[in-house]
């Protein structure tokens, strides 16, 4: 196991550098995954990491020799607890990372299969629980525009618990040209001149359209929405936050599609 004590080792500096900077993990395809969980899916369900960073006080827990116990072969770093929590960037750090490549999606997409469409949002944690819900609910394309929390970033990669894994993420997508192709129906989430979620037929395939915490949709998608998708709310309730919108809408489309 490589030993690292010093934040001048350029191993510390590369993932240093990778820890919370979306434009650096998109330019060399890396990220870092933080805790037991994370690590432990991406072995499951993509394969073997770059290597392995370990912190002092997590290299003697049982949970974390365990886990390490299904990595043979691949390599091992263990830093400094201090140097570690720089790298964690979290108030109790977890002990284990991985450096991991970032699984590239397919570079050819039919256009036909139900997806998500990210509009500028920004709140990594909003990011995070709307893959995690796109996951659950069966949905595998997924597409951040420009302006969204980077996906393979420490919050954005908390708050999906592992979602990640089981979907196609495309950053910096163009989405007008993502909903130009599309063959199945266009669907926004808004309030504004839209109809209840509830009396919409969502039986086919649909683009979900989920714009920015603050200014909602841009004008251009909304133009190129066939339906306009609305939450009923209580009187006098204030909108729901993006993310728990997202996940009624999913979930009423898989209610209709099984039930």
């Amino acid at each position: 196991m490589k030993h690292i004590r010093s934040r001048d080792n350029p191993g510390f500096k590369r993932l240093r550098a990778l820890a919370d900077d979306a434009r650096e993990q998109r330019r060399q395809g890396l990220s870092l995954l933080d805790g037991s969980h994370l690590v432990a899916a991406y072995r499951d369900k993509v394969g073997m990491p770059e290597c392995l960073v370990l912190s002092e006080r997590g290299s003697a827990q049982a949970e974390i020799i365990a886990l390490q116990a299904r990595f043979s072969g691949t390599e091992s770093w263990l830093v400094s607890d201090s140097l570690f929590a720089e790298l964690s960037g979290v108030a109790t750090p977890s002990g284990i990372l991985a450096l991991i490549r970032i699984p590239a999606a397919p570079e050819t997409w039919a256009g036909r299969a139900s997806c998500v469409l990210l509009d500028a949002l920004q709140d990594a944690g909003n990011v995070g629980s709307i893959l995690r819900s796109a996951a659950a609910a069966g949905i595998r394309d997924v597409f951040l525009g420009k302006g969204c929390a980077g996906a393979w970033t420490p919050r954005v990669l908390r708050a999906a618990q592992g979602a990640h894994f089981d979907l196609a993420i495309r950053e910096q997508a163009d989405l007008v040209q993502v909903v130009e192709n599309y063959s199945g129906s266009v669907i926004a989430a808004t309030p504004h001149d839209a109809a209840p979620l509830y009396s919409l037929d969502l039986a086919g395939e649909l683009a979900w359209l989920f714009g920015n915490e603050g200014a909602g949709l841009s004008p251009e998608l909304l133009a190129r929405a066939r339906l306009r998708a609305a939450i009923p709310m209580a009187p006098g309730s204030e909108s729901l936050n993006v993310a728990a919108a997202a996940a009624v809408c999913l979930f009423e489309e898989v209610r209709q599609k099984r039930f």
